[in-house]
């Protein structure tokens, strides 16, 4: 369905009964992406929301730059018209670093957070990085970023012994519209909340795949020392979509912690 919040229509999924989880997808991604996430969290008796983030899959996607606290405002209102007030979030990469910036600015709506394969501070080259693939989407189209963002979203063996879920993961990355792409590339090089984690105040669980060059598990261990109490997962042979990569690691550890913060 289509909601329409902060200035732009949002297309989201909601599915099951129970708790409330909010699934927030990758760069370069859409709701697609938590599909095996999704249909387990059901079967479990949850409620689950999956979006579109702006200028993604089949949300609005307005030319210029974005900012995360922009991408903040549309989850809350996207709340709104869903009437949520609490709900678990589960965020990989984009969706972790929009879960942090919305944690930070509207406490005590999240119940809960996973935080997967994501950032809380931009690397010092990070302008010139993400200006150098949006130069190339805009130059020769969305179909040039795929080979190069397969290589660091899963690791060599499991790219080769995948062919049906890359030509998918592919199909998605080719659909993303060049303007929300350069939009949320703008929003993602700025990112430096790491020193005001600490101001948040609900259970997490940080999880990252061992073989993550683009958001490592240095910087996973960075995150989980300024969340409170929260827990550090690093699952082996996964890369950046380590819920793709390796479900049944992500999926345990995923059902774990919900159930521990249900009681």
């Amino acid at each position: 369905m289509k909601i329409r919040t902060n200035g732009i229509e949002l297309n989201c999924v909601v599915e099951g009964e129970g708790p409330w989880v909010t699934m927030s997808h990758s760069l370069a991604s859409n709701l697609s992406m938590w599909d095996g996430q999704a249909r387990l969290l059901v079967s479990r008796g949850y409620k689950v929301l999956r979006f579109d983030t702006r200028g993604h899959g089949a949300s609005d996607a307005p030319g210029g730059s974005y900012t995360l606290e922009q991408m903040a405002d549309d989850l809350h209102g996207l709340f709104a018209a869903l009437d949520i007030r609490d709900t678990h979030w589960i965020g990989l990469s984009m969706g972790g670093m929009i879960g942090e910036v919305y944690a930070l600015k509207y406490p005590g709506v999240f119940r809960s957070m996973l935080l997967a394969d994501t950032t809380g501070r931009r690397p010092p080259n990070a302008e010139q990085m993400w200006g150098e693939r949006v130069k190339l989407a805009r130059g020769q189209g969305m179909g040039a970023l795929v080979e190069s963002t397969l290589e660091r979203w899963f690791t060599e063996p499991y790219r080769k012994a995948q062919p049906a879920v890359m030509a998918r993961i592919a199909e998605g990355i080719r659909g993303t519209p060049v303007d929300g792409f350069a939009g949320c590339c703008d929003a993602i090089a700025k990112i430096d909340v790491l020193d005001r984690l600490q101001e948040i105040d609900c259970p997490a669980l940080v999880v990252v795949g061992e073989d993550d060059h683009g958001t490592p598990p240095e910087m996973a261990r960075q995150i989980q020392a300024n969340l409170r109490g929260s827990e550090l997962l690093i699952i082996p042979a996964a890369a950046h979509l380590s819920n793709i990569e390796q479900p049944a690691a992500f999926n345990e550890a995923m059902l774990g912690f919900l159930a521990k913060v249900c009681g």
